[in-house]
C-alpha cells in the first residue's frame, strides 16, 4: 500500500490515549475534549429516546468525567437526572474532578440498588481498563444487566477491554454505545461486538493528523482500505487473469465447484478446475464456463502450473493427507500466488514449518491462509493474546496473509497491517460458505491484487452477499451468484461502511 488510509483506522486504548495528548499539545484543551464528548453522548441520548429519569453513574477517572458533563447536559434538555459515584468525590482529579465541580444536583454512592431509572448512563469505566471488575463494581454491573431499561455506554461498556474485546470480570450488556474519535478494536471483537449494542462513533475535536505520529495498523475492514479492480475496455479474459482450483477427489467435488464459481463470479476471466479424471467427469456434468484440466499427482500439478495461471486455490475438499501435502508444495514452489484453505492446511498439522518454509521462500508471492478456529489451532498451535494478536502472530510465523475466520474475522499480513471484519451476518456459518470465501479470495488475486487487499476485500464481499441474501435458509450455493451485485455497488459507488 502506498498510503495508510486514515478512514476505518481502530486505535487501541493505548493509542487512543496518545492520539488525546497528541491533540492537547496540538492546542485543543482536554476540558474541550471531555466537553465534547459528554455533549456526543447527550445527543446521542436525546435523539433515540423520549425524556426519562436518567441514572448516570461515575467512576473515578475520565470516563465518570464524561459522565459528569452528560448528566449536566441531560439535565439542561429537561431531563431528571441523577448521579451516582463510585468511590469519593473528592478522589478525582484532573478534567474529572473540574467537571464534577460544574454539576449542581446531589450525588449518591453507586450501589447495586439502582431505584427505577427509565434509562442507565455507564460512564463507570472506559476501553483502558487494566484489571479484572470485583466487588462491589461487580454487583452494579449485574445490577444495571438486569435492569429492564436501556443502557448507554460512555466509550465502550463497562468491563469490556477495548484492546482485545474480552470481558474483565464482568462486563455491562450496552443497548447504545458512543465512542470517540476512531473505533477500537474491543468494538468489533466478541464478544465486545455484542456488548456495545448499536456503536456510535463521535467528532470531538481531535485533528486527524495525528494519526501520522501513532502509526496504527489495524482497521476495520471495509472498502476504504481495498478497491476492487475494474475491467479495461481493452482489456481480455488473460488480462483478467486465470485462476486453478485443485479438485477434491470423485465422491468430494462439490466445495470446489463453490470454488471455481466464487472465483469466475469475482472477475478472474479464466477458471479452470485441475483434477483426476473421475472426479472431472463429475465436474463436465455441472459446469460450463469453467474449464477442466486433468492432473495426476504433484509432479503434473507442477508441470499444469507451468502455463499461463495467475492464482491457485488448494484445499476445499481434498482430502488430507501426503497427497493433499505434496500438492501444496507443488502450488507454493510454482510461485503463483495461491489461497490455501481447509484441508490444505490440516494436512501440515505435524510439520507446519515446512509449510512457512515454502511459503516465505518466495516472499514476493502472495499466499493466503484461510483457516477457522480449529484449523488455525492445528497449524499454529496454542498461540496466546486476542484473536487480533493471534492472527498478526500467525501471519508473522507463516510469512502468509492469515483470514482467520469467524463472526469477527481477522485479516493480517506478515508486515503487521490488520483488519477485523464486522459485516458478516450469522446465516454464514453454513457449510461451503468457507468454499466460496477462498474462491473470492483466488479470483481477485487472480487479477493482480496484492494478498492482504485481496483477502480483506474476499472476506468483505463474502459478508455483503449474506446480508444481500438476507433471510433465513442461506446455503453456500446462493453466495456466488450475488458476487456481481455486490461488485457492481462496490464499483459504482464504492458501497458499505468506509
Amino acid at each position: 500500500m502506498t498510503a495508510v488510509p486514515n478512514q476505518g483506522m481502530l486505535l487501541t486504548p493505548a493509542e487512543m490515549g496518545r492520539a488525546d495528548r497528541l491533540a492537547v499539545e496540538a492546542g485543543v484543551p482536554s476540558l474541550e475534549l471531555m466537553e465534547k464528548a459528554g455533549r456526543a453522548v447527550a445527543d446521542a441520548i436525546a435523539e433515540r429516546f423520549s425524556q426519562r429519569e436518567a441514572l448516570v453513574i461515575c467512576g473515578p477517572g475520565n470516563n465518570g468525567g464524561d459522565g459528569f458533563v452528560i448528566a449536566r447536559l441531560l439535565a439542561e434538555k429537561g431531563w431528571p437526572v441523577r448521579l451516582a459515584l463510585i468511590g469519593k468525590r473528592d478522589k478525582l482529579k484532573g478534567d474529572a474532578a473540574a467537571n464534577a465541580g460544574k454539576w449542581s444536583g446531589p450525588v449518591e454512592e453507586a450501589q447495586p440498588s439502582l431505584g427505577s431509572p427509565g434509562l442507565i448512563v455507564d460512564a463507570m469505566f472506559g476501553a483502558g481498563l487494566d484489571r479484572d471488575i470485583e466487588a462491589p463494581v461487580a454487583s452494579i454491573i449485574k445490577a444495571v444487566n438486569a435492569a429492564d431499561v436501556p443502557v448507554v455506554a460512555v466509550d465502550v461498556p463497562s468491563g469490556l477491554d477495548g484492546a482485545t474485546g474480552a470481558v474483565r470480570g464482568a462486563a455491562v450488556e450496552a443497548d447504545l454505545s458512543v465512542t470517540f474519535f476512531r473505533k477500537k478494536p474491543g468494538h468489533l471483537l466478541l464478544p465486545g461486538r455484542d456488548l456495545c449494542g448499536e456503536l456510535v462513533l463521535a467528532d470531538i475535536g481531535i485533528p486527524a493528523r495525528v494519526l501520522d505520529d501513532i502509526g496504527a495498523r489495524a482497521w476495520e475492514n471495509g472498502p476504504g482500505l481495498w478497491q476492487v479492480p475494474v475491467a479495461g475496455t481493452a482489456g481480455h479474459k488473460y488480462t483478467r487473469g486465470h485462476c486453478v482450483v485443485v479438485s477434491g477427489s470423485v465422491l468430494h467435488t462439490g466445495a470446489t465447484r463453490l470454488a471455481a464459481t466464487s472465483a469466475l463470479r469475482a472477475g478472474a476471466g479464466l477458471v479452470s478446475l485441475a483434477g483426476v479424471a473421475n472426479a472431472l467427469l463429475v465436474h463436465a456434468s455441472h459446469v460450463t464456463s469453467i474449464m477442466l484440466k486433468p492432473f495426476d499427482g504433484a509432479n503434473s500439478l507442477a508441470l499444469l502450473l507451468e502455463s499461463k495461471v495467475n492464482a491457485v486455490v488448494i484445499g476445499p475438499g481434498a482430502g488430507v493427507g501426503e497427497p493433499t501435502a505434496a500438492n501444496v508444495m507443488a502450488v507454493l514452489q510454482s510461485g503463483v500466488p495461491a489461497v490455501l484453505d481447509a484441508d490444505a492446511l490440516t494436512s501440515f498439522e505435524r510439520k507446519p514449518q515446512a509449510l512457512f518454509d515454502a511459503v516465505k521462500a518466495k516472499p514476493d508471492r502472495p499466499v493466503v491462509l484461510t483457516p477457522h478456529t480449529g484449523e488455525f489451532g492445528r497449524v499454529f498451535g496454542d498461540l496466546s493474546g486476542s484473536k487480533l494478536e493471534r492472527a498478526r502472530a500467525a501471519a508473522r510465523l507463516s510469512g502468509a496473509v492469515v483470514i482467520l475466520k469467524g463472526s469477527d474475522t481477522v485479516i493480517a499480513a506478515h508486515d503487521g497491517r490488520a483488519a477485523i471484519n464486522a459485516n458478516a451476518p450469522p446465516t454464514l456459518a453454513t457449510a461451503g460458505s468457507g468454499d466460496v470465501l477462498a474462491g473470492i479470495a483466488g479470483g481477485l488475486l487472480s487479477q493482480g491484487m496484492g494478498g492482504f487487499e485481496a483477502a480483506a476485500a474476499a472476506v468483505w464481499i463474502h459478508g455483503a452477499t449474506g446480508q444481500r441474501f438476507g433471510k433465513p435458509g442461506l446455503i453456500a450455493e446462493d453466495l456466488p451468484g450475488l458476487i456481481p451485485d455486490v461488485l457492481a455497488e462496490l464499483v459504482a459507488g464504492r458501497a458499505g461502511p468506509q
